[in-house]
């Protein structure tokens, strides 16, 4: 299988990142050409046949620069297949139950008929940056609560419905 699959990812303080990062690499994996790329880089989204896009949560919304990306390119996300994933919750939830997307999200979702949407947990260590971050630190609230087992299969299921979803473009 081939296509060409863009991971586009909103996040402060790299965790969004590396999220967006394994789950490019299971694509790869998969037989996809994938890449991940901070939303707030990428120019055009015609290029691409699929599009995952994340955003980290900051008080129940989804990154800016993740918000910004499916507005400026709403018209052509809305033309090929689309997921969505947060992350964000500092605590072991995410991995305990299914956490529904926030508002802003969901509002996207529907939008752009996106196939799917996850919610992954958060990562939030020493030297992150802005006040509220630092005081959550500071309150011992920190801590690294993603899930990479858990990720890499749903960017497996994610892979294999755009099998199905490119095999009947």
């Amino acid at each position: 299988m081939t296509g060409n699959v863009l991971v586009a990812y909103g996040t402060t303080n790299g965790s969004t990142a590396q999220i967006a990062e394994a789950v490019a690499a299971v694509l790869r994996k998969e037989g996809f050409t994938s890449e991940a790329l901070p939303a707030g880089s990428v120019a055009r989204v015609t290029s691409y046949d699929a599009v995952v896009v994340g955003g980290g949560l900051y008080a129940g919304r989804w990154h800016k620069d993740a918000r910004r990306f499916v507005r400026r390119h709403h018209r052509e996300l809305a033309e090929r297949p689309v997921w969505l994933f947060s992350s964000g919750p500092l605590d072991a939830t995410a991995s305990e139950r299914d956490i529904p997307p926030v508002p802003g999200v969901k509002k996207a979702m529907v939008q752009l008929d996106a196939r799917g949407h996850v919610t992954f947990g958060g990562c939030l260590e020493e030297g992150a940056k802005g006040w509220v971050a630092r005081m959550i630190l500071k309150n011992g609230k920190g801590g690294d609560f993603r899930n990479f087992p858990e990720i890499e299969a749903w960017a497996t299921r994610v892979a294999e419905e755009l099998v199905e979803a490119l095999g009947k473009s």
